[in-house]
């Protein structure tokens, strides 16, 4: 009778609790919403015409005042601005973009100069549900900016709706673990290097992108007569694929691309699904020669990547630098 009672208990506080949760995702939507009606009619009232100059000239400030008065915080001039900010960025309100979004992350987003990195920023932190604390970790360490390095431009990064799945819009060049807390210079130490991902395994998670759940560490894999171990297996269940991660604190090396051709080859026949799509490879390593990737079946494959990482977060001006000399060798190498 007392397992009854307080299973009735633990179901109950259960209904409330996603009530609860319901209603305040209900009441962000709605904010967020009025945030940006707010922003609509401040410009409005602003281009009433030159009969209303002055007083347009002092109306956030007034406004804020009010409003201040009226409903307590939240309503500082500088906070007016950003609603009018997120009007003028978008006339349209994104309706399919900010369905979960915090107007803390509306606010760091609408700050974006470039309109299709502010467009992905938008999608990506609603459908993913970042917290405004990853969303800032990843717009400072470029996260758009080193995932486009890796793939083409196509028509469709400037529209916030769903696009067709690509790999290449799971892979990063370079990535950022500065979450570590490691030297940049951990040549010889694979183990080390493993162990640390490993016990900042969510970071890590968060990191890779979408989609990406762990499988194991050093997961073997056996044949009749050999056993391999693979540094970390990942599934991607938006790919439908295990992804295999092989960490290098040295150069890439022929030997390395081998060793991982032979990892998604093994997988694919020993561990893949009959509803799998074929297993992706990458290969984290400190650099990379272009000679080498061209010269090698990461030319041409759409399996296996070879990203570079870095264990400190890079200045503005070191992320520009790589990511400009990733696509110009992407030109070069196209022409």
């Amino acid at each position: 009778m007392a397992n009854e009672v307080s299973k009735i208990y633990s179901d109950i506080a259960e209904l409330l609790n996603l009530a609860r949760a319901k209603a305040y995702h209900s009441v962000n939507s709605i904010m967020v919403e009025t945030y940006w009606q707010i922003g609509q009619r401040i410009v409005e009232e602003e281009q009433g015409g030159n009969q209303r100059a002055e007083y347009g000239s002092k109306l956030i400030e007034n406004l804020s005042k009010y409003l201040t008065d009226t409903f307590g915080k939240g309503f500082s001039e500088a906070n007016l601005q950003n609603m009018r900010k997120f009007y003028l960025t978008y006339p349209e309100f994104p309706t399919h973009c900010v369905g979960n979004l915090s107007w803390t992350n509306v606010r760091t987003i609408i700050r974006i100069d470039d309109k299709q990195e502010r467009d992905y920023y938008l999608k990506e932190s609603s459908s993913e549900n970042w917290t405004s604390r990853q969303l800032e970790k990843n717009i400072k360490s470029g996260y758009y900016r080193r995932l486009l390095s890796t793939q083409e431009k196509t028509n469709d990064t400037d529209k916030c709706l769903p696009t067709v799945i690509d790999t290449k819009e799971f892979i990063k060049d370079p990535y950022v673990l500065e979450f570590l807390d490691l030297p940049e210079n951990i040549e010889g130490k694979e183990s080390a290097l493993e162990a640390t991902l490993i016990n900042n395994l969510q970071k890590f998670l968060l990191e890779l992108g979408k989609g990406f759940s762990f499988v194991a560490r050093q997961f073997r894999i056996s044949t009749e007569t050999d056993h391999f171990y693979a540094d970390l297996v990942f599934y991607n269940y938006l790919l439908k694929c295990f992804v295999v991660i092989d960490l290098k604190t040295t150069k890439l090396s022929h030997a390395d691309i081998g060793q991982m051709d032979m990892y998604v080859r093994m997988f694919d026949e020993l561990k893949r699904g009959a509803d799998d799509n074929p297993t992706l490879g990458i290969i984290l390593c400190t650099d990379k020669s272009e000679t080498i990737v061209k010269y090698s079946v990461l030319e041409d494959s759409e399996q296996i990547f070879a990203s570079k990482y870095k264990t400190v977060l890079p200045t503005e001006e070191e992320l520009a630098d790589m990511i400009q000399k990733e696509n110009t060798k992407l030109l070069t190498s196209e022409d």
